[in-house]
């Protein structure tokens, strides 16, 4: 008959003496249960059911039929069972597809799920946001190809081992904390590794110029050299961020080019601000102004239905503080702008909602043939809500002291009789109520010359 180490001789064994090159834990502990054999343990544990010779070897056991509960043995890390995961698409806008392998693209929608071994790839304005098993969100942006490589969870251990892929574009990444000191999350472009342990952050690769951006926004990210296929030089699971190459911390960035070495942190631009952020989005396009910040070169707009971001549908790079989406259906959104420095690197983000309710108003006069009377027309686009109007006419461009001032108007015109000669100034007001809400929209001021 073959025995089992006693309990005593378990709670004080220890692994073997890891080797000095690995940062990864090398053994993890597993504790049997009542009839637990080698041959179950593998079966369940470990990546080849044969393995159960190993872990006779690695605890210098036989393989006995059954072993009493409480056993502690030593299983190899490095081989123990991964399963994969899966990731679901909680977002998507624009020309959006998926691949796997050699196949073609197909598009992507809300509630698929996607896993090793995909390439998802987005176009102009093309937009698609993954939620991780863990609660994790990854958004690719428009015109960008990310592969996923790794997505996997180790059985025993629960440690999750997720590798994305960067070839193009840029990846919007809010990690959930790591638990576990082997949890790995890791995005790879060309030139860098970029891994965290649950943070807020972006990469960006540019494959034109070979040029690797990396903003941190909370938190911070180990940034390392390496990048898509290479893997031997990616730190391990279980490498702290702080063995990196580069530690990038909150409120930083970091450029590096294919080939050189990684750039230093450097720090964000602070958040610009809007100049009329309370301003409901009513012309025929949504435009915005934002306040210029210094040393910007350029500024960064986005627009998505929610919060934060994570169901983007606009986004647009400008050299100067206005930006102009054309048109866009009514609804509640919200626009999320940044300062981009002289290095290309995206500052920090503020977030505003705004409310897009598209309301013209086109107005225009004209003197009736033979007389001295002068008749003033307009219409509104929304006329399925009661509109009341307000018409003034005033001899100066300030309209401070009008000759006409009439409110409370329901109908589309006026007119006005036995004007004397001279410049005169005009202006329509319609207003709105709906919803609990006021709407008001002035036309442009105006003017004509009525000759002697």
């Amino acid at each position: 008959m073959c025995f089992a180490p006693s309990r005593a001789d378990a709670q004080t064994s220890h692994p073997p003496k890891p080797r000095a090159t690995a940062a990864a834990p090398l053994y993890v502990s597993y504790v049997t249960h009542d009839g637990d054999t080698l041959y179950d343990i593998a079966d369940r544990y470990m990546r080849d059911p044969q393995d159960w010779a190993v872990l006779s070897r690695l605890n210098r056991l036989p393989a006995p039929r059954r072993m009493p509960a409480g056993i502690a043995l030593w299983l190899p890390a490095d081989q123990l069972r991964q399963d994969q995961e899966s990731a679901r698409v909680i977002a998507t806008s624009g020309p959006a597809g998926r691949a796997f392998g050699k196949s073609p693209y197909t598009p992507l929608s809300v509630g698929m799920t996607v896993g090793e071994g995909d390439r998802i790839r987005t176009g102009h304005d093309g937009f698609v946001t993954l939620e991780l098993p863990d609660g994790s969100h990854v958004s690719i942006l428009q015109e960008g190809t990310l592969d996923i490589g790794k997505l996997r969870n180790t059985v025993l251990t629960g440690a999750a081992d997720r590798v994305l892929e960067l070839h193009r574009g840029e990846v919007d990444s809010e990690v959930t904390h790591a638990t576990r000191k082997d949890d790995r999350f890791q995005i790879r472009s060309p030139s860098v590794v970029a891994g965290v342990r649950g943070t807020r952050f972006k990469v960006a690769y540019d494959g034109d110029a070979q040029i690797t951006a990396v903003e941190v926004l909370d938190g911070a990210v180990g940034v390392d050299p390496g990048g898509v296929g290479g893997h031997a030089k990616a730190p391990l699971p279980g490498v702290p961020l702080q063995a990196s190459a580069q530690l990038v911390k909150a409120r930083f960035g970091s450029i590096t080019r294919a080939g050189g070495e990684i750039g230093g942190p450097v720090e964000l631009l602070p958040a610009p601000a809007l100049t009329d952020p309370a301003r409901v989005q009513d012309g025929k396009t949504v435009a915005f102004d934002l306040v210029p910040a210094e040393p910007a070169v350029a500024y960064r707009v986005q627009i998505a239905r929610d919060a934060d971001q994570l169901d983007l549908i606009r986004d647009q790079r400008v050299s100067a503080p206005h930006a102009d989406f054309g048109e866009l259906a009514d609804g509640t959104y919200f626009v999320r702008i940044a300062a981009i420095d002289s290095d290309g690197l995206e500052g920090l983000p503020q977030v505003y909602g705004f409310e897009r309710r598209q309301f013209g108003l086109a107005a225009s006069a004209a003197q009736r043939a033979g007389s001295r009377d002068y008749e003033f027309r307009w219409f509104v686009s929304r006329t399925d809500v009661e509109t009341r109007f307000r018409f003034v006419l005033a001899t100066s461009e300030d309209l401070r002291h009008p000759i006409v001032d009439r409110t409370d108007l329901t109908g589309g015109q006026v007119v006005v009789s036995d004007l004397p000669p001279g410049v005169y100034y005009w202006t329509v007001v319609a207003e709105q109520f709906e919803n609990g809400r006021f709407y008001e929209k002035s036309s442009s001021i105006r003017s004509f010359t009525l000759a002697r």
